[in-house]
């Protein structure tokens, strides 16, 4: 530790710290510009100049490092004096247009000139202009370059932070101007965080433009509802009119930064297909009715089924607290187990929960990256998860550790990587297997059992025996999963390594911890909350008798002690004639099940499919009842991220049309089957939770504050059992598809959104150069995918760093009815490309479809 003296005031800090930094510590407020925590000083804008004794020059703060004994002063005429001189330049060349310009109110150079600026300007020189008029970079971004003050916080943000490198200078001096590549910001991003730090309005969001000043906006901290990062943001609404979306620069896992679905994808809630009414099938056409009109006939309808089977669907979008007790309806009303969360793969329970058990962190992710070695596995973190990428990067460039890619798809993370294995498609099984193989190897050491005598048997490659050894010099090592690992039929057998690989590396006396990185804004809450068909709340095995007699008697009633059937075997119910009920809400499974002819006609043999939901969806068109449920934004619950942390998401406005609370529904539900689920408050849930599910005891909605609470973790258990590497697979002869998200979208759920949709790509299909040139195809044709079940036209995207055989269309895009190629159980899922006549157009598909026509 060092003694330091500001203004009189004596602080110890630790060796290495800037004086800017202890003086925060003690409250000492000092003007900067330039200035950007997560980021080095730069020291330019002159702004944050002290006093230290001992040196004839006043000295920059945010770049000056304290020594034993020094002594600084922050407010001196002389620095006053220097403050006052450094504004008066900035301003001798600042257009005064504060009444138009959208930073008014909320500018960072208002407020440093009404603190520390002159009264009167010394300078009487015609001022600079650089352009008579705004420019647009982007459909988001609109640029008034007189206004730049130059402290160069866009252009560091996006080269540092987001990787983009979208934005650069030109010129130098007073004349330095910030732009675009050749003007424009096509290429970007378009995350928006150049706008968000730039303390000016010299960038400035398009959408928001010209519509509200900050004092006529009503705030709502939230978290973002897009991806499972879990970034905390701040939406702005005038009269319950959504308006714009910023984030809060010392709160979250995200700080200043979002993405760009997280700051332009909000108004997604404006969506036009919102179900208005409740609905009922009536002569083979949805209906609207009232409330009660829906009540009577869907009692009937329930009646009707009997004794058969029932099952339920939800979606990770919805909050803890309805996630909750949705698997409480089916549980205790419903009398079955048959629950799912996810329409776009089935969870493996069974090698999940050791894996979840002995190895998942409930920790910081900025704490759980800065292990020696980070592995990400699967998945593109830069289009899946953009924050977390950005994080990464920072731990990558500024604290320099290891990082390690093993996946399919490239990302711009390959870049700042020690080692990167590219795998072919659905090849993360087997290449686990070969690390796992590697590490044993390079540790001279064998895997416990007999079986394992001849793993070195399985490696060869140089890529994971270079990745097995970099694994082998860390002390700590962090593995982030991507989510897009459960879409292979593989998945039990890759999660499966994955848990070989942790035990192994603990075995080697590393310090080891594992989280996920979902594509989900809840899937972590979903499976905390038992939203699976073979785990109770706390991913408790439904067999455990303990945990089910917990839940029974707090309840009230009893639960089936048999796992239940996941959304597959569902499927697989209605198709037989055997699924009685089957309640969806929120999710789209005829869009997102990987086998859309099979869902299609298994959705229509059961005898009764009731959707509830905020927006019309394809699966609502085959719906016997449809329920209009309340959206984001318009009821209040928690979320929790993928680092295990709740968080609480805040309504901002009231259900439109005669739309319900979710969990208003729930109890309207079961009422129709003269039950009650008790509790029915968001926060009664809440508690409810925090005493029932182990991970969540202790959590109070009041304690959760600004930068929400961590779930706890379970006692990691013994090693167990180590599994049997899978079979050598059989090389792909020909292309695979993969899918995911893109960058500019989320699912299905964001494409409502007008605002992305200006900066999104048209419908893609992208794949490698070499197997391009092999087709003769160029960027930018006209393509058709055909697999063995259907076909569909896009664009062509060349990527350069694609591996051969590799196809990739995103997940996001509703008019190519992506899953219409697709077969269950076959993932990555053979194709052929070829040029497609351009009369086809974007998305036509080989059999166009009809679905059931639904009222606006």
């Amino acid at each position: 530790m060092v003694s330091i003296t500001i203004d009189g005031q004596m602080l110890e800090v630790e060796q290495g710290s800037t004086v800017l930094q202890a003086a925060e510590r003690l409250g000492i407020a000092i003007p900067t510009f330039c200035y950007m925590k997560r980021l080095p000083a730069l020291a330019s804008c002159r702004m944050c100049l002290v006093e230290v004794q001992g040196l004839r020059r006043l000295q920059p703060s945010c770049a000056t490092a304290v020594a034993e004994g020094m002594v600084v002063r922050t407010n001196t005429p002389l620095i006053d004096e220097t403050r006052s001189s450094m504004l008066d330049m900035l301003l001798a060349n600042h257009p005064l247009d504060c009444p138009i310009c959208d930073k008014g109110g909320e500018c960072e150079l208002q407020d440093m000139v009404m603190a520390y600026g002159p009264r009167e300007s010394r300078f009487r020189d015609a001022k600079r202009v650089f352009h008579s008029k705004d420019i647009r970079l982007s459909p988001v971004i609109i640029m008034n370059v007189n206004r730049c003050i130059q402290c160069q916080r866009c252009v560091r943000m996006c080269e540092e932070v987001v990787g983009a490198v979208a934005l650069g200078t030109v010129e130098k001096g007073m004349d330095t101007a910030v732009t675009g590549f050749e003007g424009s910001l096509a290429s970007c991003d378009q995350c928006g965080n150049c706008v968000e730090v730039c303390p000016v309005g010299a960038l400035m969001s398009f959408p928001y433009r010209y519509k509200a000043r900050p004092w006529d906006l009503a705030e709502t901290d939230s978290v973002c509802p897009h991806c499972g990062t879990g970034c905390q943001l701040t939406v702005g609404a005038r009269r319950g009119e959504f308006m714009r979306v910023r984030s809060k620069w010392e709160n979250g896992v995200n700080r200043e930064t979002l993405c760009v679905r997280g700051r332009f994808g909000l108004d997604f809630i404006e969506g036009r297909d919102r179900v208005k009414r409740p609905m009922i099938r009536r002569d083979g056409a949805l209906v609207p009715v009232s409330w009660d009109e829906a009540g009577d006939y869907l009692r009937q309808r329930l009646s009707d089924v009997g004794s058969k089977a029932a099952g339920g669907l939800a979606s990770p979008r919805l909050p803890n607290e309805m996630l909750y007790q949705f698997q409480k309806l089916m549980r205790t009303v419903f009398r079955t187990n048959n629950i799912d969360c996810s329409a776009r793969w089935s969870t493996p329970f069974d090698a999940l929960g050791p894996l979840m058990a002995g190895f998942h962190s409930r920790a910081p992710l900025e704490e759980v990256i800065g292990n020696d070695c980070v592995l990400v596995v699967g998945g593109n973190v830069t289009e899946e998860n953009p924050v977390t990428e950005y994080l990464l990067r920072d731990a990558a460039r500024q604290r320099h550790i290891g990082l390690l890619m093993l996946s399919t798809r490239p990302s711009r993370l390959d870049a700042d990587s020690r080692a990167v294995v590219r795998v072919p498609p659905g090849g993360e099984t087997a290449s686990l297997a070969a690390v796992v193989a590697g590490l044993a190897a390079a540790a001279g050491r064998a895997l416990p059992g007999e079986l394992f005598a001849d793993i070195g048997a399985t490696t060869g490659s140089e890529e994971p025996d270079r990745l097995a050894a970099a694994l082998l010099k860390g002390r700590s090592i962090t593995t982030l999963v991507s989510a897009d690992l459960l879409r292979s039929h593989q998945a039990r057998a890759t999660l499966q390594q994955l848990t070989n690989l942790l035990q192994l590396l603990r075995a080697l006396g590393k310090g080891v911890a594992m989280q996920f990185l979902f594509d989900r804004a809840n899937q972590m809450g979903a499976w905390d909350m038992g939203v699976l068909p073979a785990a109770l709340p706390g991913l408790r095995p439904v067999g455990d008798d303990v945990a089910r007699g917990i839940l029974e008697k707090a309840w009230g009633t009893e639960i089936p002690p048999e796992p239940g059937a996941d959304f597959d075997a569902m499927l697989e119910l209605c198709d037989g004639g055997r699924m009685g009920a089957l309640y969806v809400v929120g999710s789209d499974p005829l869009m997102a099940y990987p086998d859309r002819e099979f869902a299609k006609r298994a959705l229509a043999g059961a005898d009764l499919l009731v959707v509830q939901d905020t927006f019309i969806t394809d699966t609502a068109g085959l719906a016997d009842v449809v329920l209009p449920a309340a959206g984001y934004g318009e009821e209040s619950g928690t979320f929790t991220n993928n680092e295990g942390r709740t968080q609480t998401i805040r309504k901002f406005r009231e259900p439109a049309f005669e739309a319900r609370g979710n969990l208003a529904i729930f109890d309207f539900v079961a009422a129709l089957r003269n039950r009650a689920l008790g509790l029915s408050l968001q926060g009664e849930i809440f508690g409810e939770i925090a005493r029932l599910v182990p991970a969540y005891q202790g959590l109070t909605q009041d304690g959760l504050g600004t930068d929400g609470a961590f779930t706890g973790t379970a006692p990691s258990p013994q090693a167990g059992e180590f599994f049997a590497p899978p079979p050598a697979p059989i090389a792909a002869d020909g292309l695979m598809l993969v899918t995911g998200n893109g960058l500019f979208h989320n699912g299905y759920l964001s494409e409502r959104s007008e605002i992305l949709n200006t900066v999104a790509d048209a419908p893609y299909v992208e794949m490698s150069e070499r197997d391009a040139r092999q087709l003769a195809l160029s960027d930018g044709d006209l393509v058709a995918v055909r697999s063995a079940r259907g076909e569909l036209t896009a664009e062509l995207k060349v990527n350069r760093r694609f591996p051969p055989g590799l196809v990739f269309v995103p997940e996001n895009y509703r008019t190519l009815r992506l899953n219409s190629l697709m077969r269950r159980g076959e993932y990555p899922c053979p194709v052929e490309v070829r040029r497609a006549h351009a009369a086809l157009g974007i998305g036509a598909a080989a059999q166009p479809e009809a679905l059931p026509e639904v009222p606006g």
